[in-house]
């Protein structure tokens, strides 16, 4: 996995270490530089080309107890595609997060690999768990934000936005069992309802199941350069 990070951006193996040392991810992205900013270097991000994540403290039982949050959003899409909520913002978690976001997008037909996944340095998203699932198995690529919520801002902007709106809903919530209820609505909400400017005045679903159907119906239409016809003008 240490070795796909450093042909990812580009580096060279290390093949000595010093102890104490941080670990062999944290050290590659330190070794990387810019070149852990995979989102700058794309001149174009389509619907499924960029995720973003992070985690978020959720007060609830009126502000006397915590909870964290952590939503997988498209950076085109804007669809949520997972989520989770837990006691602690761990791996456990975050995986959770992931196997919901995977299961979605197996649901759709989506291809995981070669999709961006972006977020910061956290402990989390630089452990051998989270790195090895999305490296590994599912052949995603990382990107880590080198200057932590501000340079991640697509997931921020979310995360502001859905704490804000349903605030009262957060802090109403007597139980864990009662808070994943009231964020599983609004998440519903955001992804089938609620409409977005950058996507035609559509909301998120609707705007990723249209697209999804435009790219196979090319698909399936499309032949060899020598067997093309021109269709008539209407």
């Amino acid at each position: 996995m240490v070795q796909r990070l450093h042909q990812l951006w580009g580096l060279a193996l290390l093949r000595k270490t010093r102890a104490p040392k941080p670990s062999g991810i944290r050290q590659i992205i330190v070794a990387a530089g810019d070149q852990v900013n995979l989102l700058a270097q794309l001149k174009e991000i389509g619907p499924l080309d960029v995720l973003h994540t992070d985690f978020t403290a959720l007060r609830f039982a009126g502000g006397t107890q915590k909870a964290y949050l952590m939503p997988i959003i498209g950076h085109a899409s804007k669809v949520a595609f997972g989520w989770a909520i837990g006691e602690s913002a761990n791996r456990v978690l975050a995986l959770a997060a992931w196997k919901r976001a995977g299961a979605m997008m197996d649901e759709l037909g989506i291809e995981l690999a070669g999709m961006v996944m972006r977020h910061d340095q956290d402990p989390v998203y630089t452990s051998y768990d989270w790195s090895g699932r999305l490296l590994l198995r599912d052949q995603l690529q990382l990107s880590y934000s080198l200057d932590g919520a501000r340079g991640n801002t697509e997931i921020e902007a979310f995360i502001s936005r859905f704490k804000n709106e349903n605030r009262s809903l957060l802090l109403d919530a007597p139980t864990m069992e009662a808070l994943e209820q009231v964020v599983y609505e609004p998440m519903r909400y955001y992804n089938e309802v609620r409409r977005h400017s950058a996507l035609q005045n559509q909301p998120p679903r609707n705007f990723l199941d249209r697209w999804l159907i435009t790219v196979e119906e090319d698909r399936l239409s499309f032949e060899p350069p020598s067997r093309l016809t021109l269709k008539p003008e209407i």
